[in-house]
């Protein structure tokens, strides 16, 4: 009997949080236990602090993470990255992508429970404040359908005041990682006339995480985001995911006491179904809802050790494991996948300890020859550009090497300010009797205060001096 004859497949008809009669089906799950639950919290509260902290964290005067796409200025782990570095994000986004796919088609989506920030705000914080306020689930629905009376309009009130609160503090942290912590002080402290553009923002964005988190919820993941989506794509039989065992707990019955019956060890309490953040039953099997939050397993293993069963009735397995009874393992496909994800890391990597804080680029004026200079001398014109990446300014000096000349820059001589990009020209002049050859290459060392910093190959174009 396959999954198909034993499990009733038309729930993936309808969405759960949509009644029949297209009203909103609310979703009030249990409040969940056990050490899945736990472990996720632990995660949580290291992310958590994580995000809330980073801004307050600088290196040389920047902030350490920085993601201003409006002025194109993004700092990373204290690395400023430019429009120059445009190669590296786009590498970057390609790696993303492809670890996205490789990474669900082997670990399914864990991503999903235990770090997405959706998650994490929804079911570890403001989850939390409702259990505290409104009670358990029950509790919850109880409090829906009473009436507006002064019990309920003090926990509403309460309730929503903190949720606000909470919104304020996650748009005053995301605007801090797209202008920096001065800049939202700059907008707290200074009039919405003075800074409307940022007045702005920021309450927009505080009404949209409250309008998620209080009133949208579970539908962001059901609806919004396309990363559900495309679980049915990239999730097959051998793909790790939170899983019920059809075969081990159908068909599924109650207990009766002193009484031997021939059932699964599902005794259909209801209770994965009741802990679930989106309101799925895990016995119908994977579903696009399932954010593999593990919520269920804890409930599910609670059970399986008050009747003596042993824990794992739902766990996280493979569809193929489940069939065949073998536990997921790490499968020459899971290999090969595992070396391509290392293999694209290790290159992201390399492209990141390659990068230098300054980029010098010098070539030869495209449509020129050689210039002759009085007292017998030859000259070729470059072009050059600098790119400052660093904090600081620069005074930049060039050196010849590999032929006897002169450098004569032409103009002032280059300070490339911080984070700017300097252009200029300068002339290479060499003495006719020094060139042996009419294409000379010639080396350009590039110094900062008397520190080399790179040297650019080029070549110098001149005449042979007759014998």
């Amino acid at each position: 009997m396959n999954e198909e004859e034993t499990l009733d497949q038309s729930f993936r008809d309808t969405i759960g949080t949509i009644k029949k009669d297209g009203k909103r089906n609310w979703v009030f799950p249990k409040r969940p236990s056990g050490w899945y639950y736990n472990a996720r919290t632990w995660v949580s509260v290291f992310l958590l602090a994580f995000l809330f902290g980073m801004p307050f964290i600088e290196l040389n005067g920047q902030p350490f993470l920085l993601f201003n796409v409006f002025e194109r200025k993004f700092i990373i782990f204290g690395l400023f990255f430019g429009p120059y570095d445009f190669h590296i994000f786009l590498l970057s986004f390609i790696a993303l992508v492809i670890f996205v796919i490789l990474f669900t088609a082997i670990y399914g989506r864990v991503f999903c429970g235990w770090v997405c920030p959706q998650t994490i705000f929804m079911e570890l914080v403001f989850r939390k404040i409702e259990y505290l306020i409104d009670g358990d689930f029950r509790d919850q629905k109880k409090l829906k359908s009473s009436p507006w009376n002064g019990k309920k309009i003090f926990k509403r009130g309460l309730k929503y005041s903190i949720f606000l609160v909470i919104s304020y503090l996650i748009a005053h942290t995301f605007m801090a990682y797209l202008v920096g912590l001065d800049e939202v002080r700059e907008i707290v402290s200074s009039s919405p006339s003075e800074r409307p553009g940022g007045f702005i923002a920021m309450n927009v964005f505080t009404m949209l995480f409250f309008f998620v988190f209080s009133w949208f919820r579970e539908q962001a993941c059901l609806i919004v985001c396309p990363y559900g989506r495309l679980q049915g794509v990239l999730l097959d039989q051998n793909s790790l995911a939170v899983t019920y065992d059809f075969i081990r707990g159908e068909p599924r019955g109650k207990l009766k006491k002193d009484i031997v019956q021939d059932k699964g060890d599902c005794v259909d309490c209801h209770l994965c179904v009741d802990v679930c953040p989106t309101g799925i039953d895990i016995r119908n099997g994977i579903q696009m809802e399932c954010v593999n939050c593990t919520a269920c397993i804890d409930a599910c293993d609670d059970v399986m050790v008050k009747i003596k069963k042993p824990k794992g009735l739902i766990r996280l397995d493979s569809l193929s494991g489940i069939q065949t009874g073998k536990r997921f393992s790490f499968s020459f496909r899971v290999g090969v996948y595992t070396t391509i994800l290392v293999i694209l890391v290790s290159i992201i990597s390399i492209l990141l300890a390659n990068r230098t804080d300054v980029e010098v680029n010098i070539l030869r004026t495209p449509g020129m020859l050689y210039q002759v200079q009085p007292n017998n001398k030859i000259s070729n014109l470059y072009n050059f550009h600098v790119i400052n990446k660093t904090f600081h300014d620069m005074n930049i000096e060039l050196k010849v090497k590999g032929i006897k000349g002169e450098i004569k820059i032409l103009g002032k001589k280059p300070e490339v300010k911080e984070l700017e990009v300097y252009e200029g020209r300068f002339m290479l002049i060499v003495d006719e009797k020094d060139l042996v050859q009419v294409n000379s290459k010639v080396d350009i060392i590039v110094l900062e205060d008397g520190k080399e910093l790179q040297t650019i190959k080029t070549s110098f174009l001149g005449k042979v001096a007759e014998e």
